[in-house]
């Protein structure tokens, strides 16, 4: 099969290609892969050694290759997607789309070449920015005396276009070429149609490497497509196919326009949150006039989409003056490694110098511009004072370096410019809160983007105050990491290393009780009007459709989570006797390897790399090993060694004994799944029963998942090290960063379609179905049964996006038929989910955050259409 898209000469094809897979310790293998062909350097094999034979199962610990190439640029992943794609695979989008105009009246060309997944991903992002401005235009009948919606409207469609605009401009920028058709490129480009113009021989050469490069799935992009914040490197963000700048770009005024063209299809008498028990919303009345609920939102979405303008304005002018930056320092030179920029000096102090001085800069331009729109009577921003602007624009530009170093490699662009607007947009929120609070007579109304109401004071206090604790306990918990890095022979007092990390952990936990019900329990009694939060939470939970109806939730919730943590946590102390390597993001497991395992541990942490460090223990090529590896001994933990039971053990332990000889472990797409599905049990109940006390128990789950991280990254006594084995069993590549996000992204995304409040019970299901149900089947029915890949860089199929449409609908139709949502129409829904799942097969960034973000404003776009 030939390429449809634009053919590469041999060095740009060589370039494309990994060049070693295979780890350092461990030799290639002449043996011969699965598809019967010789394995050559880059191609993953199965391989022997004199231990016996391998059985192949995807890994349970880090992938390997996270720490040989820790430093490559996301570009130049050796890991991404190198797999050989059979000959029986069929790809529906090219390669590459590519657009060719002959500029009238000269000898020049203008090209355009995009990556089809790249250009798709634009495309239904840029498509769908318009559909909700022009749903925002047909609302223009809003009635109130207080402010004309229809001028309001037109100046939102102005500058949110304006940013679309400037958004497409960028990436034809980026990705358009000027040459003349004599230029050696353009001959590489378009060869001579004259076949006695080429070599002797030629033609067959290059038909047989196109037709080998029709088989392999590109690895990478052009280095040079990705953009970076400023004084950032490429080696700050997670490796990816591309850098997802539209995601991070145009997501926060999608989301905004959304969440505003809700508010406006309201009526006056509608009550804009049906069936949830919580106390209505807080108003203001003074000098200043009367606003109702509904009023008050719809005025403080407006300055959410002028705040997400705003913060997409700056992220794009961080992204243009980093390339700027760079192409003065670079001069036309290219030998500069992949992980490092000219432009960007090595030294942190004069990084950080740097940065907050373009930050300071920036903030100032933006003020500059705020003030000189007013001056010229236009309307865009108009709903964000110069206050606002200089808060907003530092805290966002400060969001964004502190979460790519803070997070390294945990994020890429377009998820970084995602999550920084969000936390920007709560810090808003807490400002706003707290604002009216000080002077409820200066303040008109409540500027806060959902309605405010004590859970989103909750809310506030919980995920504000969970990242404020660790910002003010951060001294002990650098010296916690510290201490539990440090070998016992590098310590000045080696027999005080243990106690010294109890004091730590005491610090650390005595502090976040003070902090918890000090400063953050006294700022939620003055907002809830000096009510204790703590016994408006214990009668608030008596208050469900019965008395025991949340209390039963709650328990139905925890027994849920922790049989699924013992039930795994004893999946992995039992499998913990086989020894694991990892090749190429495959997992090769040697059955009954535990004694040399053991062997490996004690070799390791008695080496002079490690000493006797308290962290886990490091396997080889560097990674930390899993239960499965290491036995975990001299960590202080201890789990159950079922061979050594009694002998009154029962059958199923003995038959499950037996079937750990012979059966890997699950593999870990599986292992993932499992939790997807979990959700889907777990959440499903709470959502269609009582939506408010779910809403408020997701954000006690992000605190909990907050400390948690806490105790597993800063080695935290006596837990860190059992949270860090236990979740290092569930890692993929993007999870290569110094933070663990998934639990983050799956909660975030489950939870998401609440916290945004929106009326139907259609689209507050929204993430538990795409994540728990859609994702989950795409996974499995494209890894099973897919053919029909969407691009020759993707691994995704035809199959598995219509396995996301049709496993979403087939769901929503039987939370119908148990009354648990609204009566639809099958086609429009449909439609809606189908376009979302082509996103997810386009899109390199992390889904658990894009699709239920992008499902859910869609859904809420479509408005009364989509029901019957």
């Amino acid at each position: 099969m030939r390429s449809r898209g634009r053919t590469f000469s041999s060095g740009t094809a060589s370039s494309h290609r990994p060049q070693n897979l295979s780890v350092k310790t461990r030799q290639p293998s002449p043996h011969q892969n699965s598809s019967g062909e010789s394995s050559g350097a880059g191609t993953p094999s199965l391989r022997t050694t004199a231990r016996g034979p391998f059985t192949r199962s995807r890994s349970p610990a880090v992938n390997h290759s996270f720490a040989s190439h820790r430093h490559s640029s996301p570009a130049g992943s050796p890991f991404l997607r190198n797999k050989l794609m059979p000959a029986e695979y069929r790809s529906i989008l090219p390669a590459v789309f590519e657009l060719r105009l002959r500029i009238p009246f000269t000898s020049y060309l203008w090209t355009v070449s995009l990556d089809a997944r790249r250009a798709g991903e634009c495309l239904i992002i840029i498509a769908s920015l318009f559909f909700a401005t022009s749903r925002i235009w047909e609302h223009t009948d809003f009635q109130s005396p207080k402010f004309d919606s229809r001028k309001y409207n037109l100046w939102i469609l102005t500058e949110t276009h304006t940013l679309a605009g400037a958004s497409i401009l960028y990436m034809l920028w980026l990705h358009n070429t000027i040459m003349t058709s004599k230029s050696p490129e353009m001959q590489r480009v378009i060869p001579s149609s004259n076949p006695s113009n080429r070599r002797p021989g030629s033609p067959r050469i290059s038909e047989q490497r196109e037709q080998k490069r029709s088989h392999i799935l590109i690895p990478k992009s052009k280095r040079s497509d990705f953009g970076y914040v400023w004084m950032t490197v490429p080696k700050n963000y997670r490796d990816s196919f591309d850098d997802g700048v539209f995601t991070g770009l145009l997501f926060g005024p999608l989301v905004s326009v959304s969440l505003l063209y809700a508010s406006l299809s309201l009526s006056p008498t509608s009550n804009p949150l049906p069936g949830w028990r919580i106390e209505p919303p807080a108003t203001l009345s003074n000098e200043k006039g009367h606003y109702t609920a509904l009023e008050a939102l719809i005025l403080s979405r407006y300055n959410l989409v002028d705040l997400a303008n705003l913060c997409s304005t700056i992220f794009l002018l961080h992204i243009c003056a980093s390339w700027w930056l760079e192409a003065r320092y670079r001069g036309g030179a290219s030998n500069v490694l992949d992980a490092e920029r000219r432009s960007v000096p090595r030294g942190e102090g004069r990084r950080l110098s740097y940065f907050a001085l373009f930050t300071l800069a920036t903030s100032l331009a933006m003020i500059a511009l705020r003030l000189g729109l007013e001056k010229a009577s236009l309307g865009i921003w108009q709903h964000l004072s110069w206050l606002e602007v200089a808060i907003s624009s530092t805290f966002f530009q400060c969001t964004l370096y502190g979460s790519v170093r803070l997070a390294h490699r945990g994020f890429t662009l377009g998820e970084l410019g995602t999550v920084s607007f969000g936390g920007t947009a709560l810090f808003m929120e807490f400002l706003n809160i707290t604002r009216a609070k000080i002077w409820p007579l200066a303040t008109p109304f409540i500027k806060t983007f959902r309605l405010p109401t004590p859970l989103l004071i909750f809310q506030t206090a919980l995920v504000a105050g969970s990242l404020l604790t660790g910002f003010a306990l951060s001294p002990l918990l650098v010296l916690s990491r510290s201490i539990a890095q440090r070998p016992v022979r590098r310590m000045k007092y080696p027999e005080q290393k243990l106690r010294h990390r109890r004091l730590l952990a005491l610090g650390f936990y005595v502090g976040t009780v003070l902090i918890v019900g000090g400063v953050i329990g006294i700022w939620t009694s003055w907002c809830l009007g000096k009510r204790n939060p703590w016994v408006w939470v214990i009668f608030w939970l008596l208050e469900g459709r019965k008395k025991w109806s949340r209390p039963a939730l709650l328990i139905y919730w925890g027994l849920l989570g922790s049989l699924s943590v013992a039930g795994w946590t004893r999946q992995l102390a039992r499998s913990r006797r086989f020894r694991t390597w990892s090749t190429a993001g495959e997992n090769l497991i040697v059955p009954g390897a535990g004694t040399a395992a053991s062997g490996i541990l004690e070799s390791t942490n008695s080496s002079p790399g490690t000493g006797n460090s308290d962290l886990p223990p490091v396997g080889p090529p560097g990674v930390p090993l899993s239960p499965s590896t290491s036995g975990v001994s001299g960590l202080g933990l201890t789990f159950p060694n079922l061979p050594q039971l009694p002998n009154g053990a029962s059958v199923a332990t003995d038959l499950l004994d037996a079937a750990d000889k012979h059966v890997p472990t699950l593999r870990l797409n599986a292992r993932r799944k499992f939790f997807h599905a979990l959700t889907v049990v777990m959440f499903i109940p709470g959502v269609a029963f009582d939506p408010a006390f779910t809403h408020l128990c997701f954000s006690a789950a992000f605190a909990l998942f907050t400390f948690a991280e806490y105790v597993r990254y800063f080695a935290i006594y006596p837990f860190g090290a059992a949270v860090h084995l236990f979740m290092n069993e569930f890692l993929d590549h993007k999870d290569s960063g110094t933070a663990i996000l998934s639990h983050f992204y799956l909660l975030t995304g489950c939870a998401g379609s609440l916290w945004l409040e929106g009326r139907s019970s259609l689209v507050q299901f929204t993430g538990i179905l795409v994540l728990g149900v859609g994702d989950a089947l795409a996974s499995i029915v494209g890894k099973r049964i897919g053919f029909h890949r969407w691009s020759r860089t993707t691994s995704k199929t035809v199959e598995g996006s219509l396995a996301y449409t049709a496993s979403i609908v087939l769901c929503a139709w039987i939370l119908r038929l148990f009354g648990m949502v609204e009566k639809f129409s099958t086609l429009r829904y449909a439609i809606v989910i189908g376009v979302s799942s082509v996103l997810e097969a386009l899109s390199d960034q992390n889904d658990n955050v894009t699709l239920p973000l992008f499902s859910w404003s869609l859904l809420t776009l479509m408005g009364e259409s989509i029901y019957i």
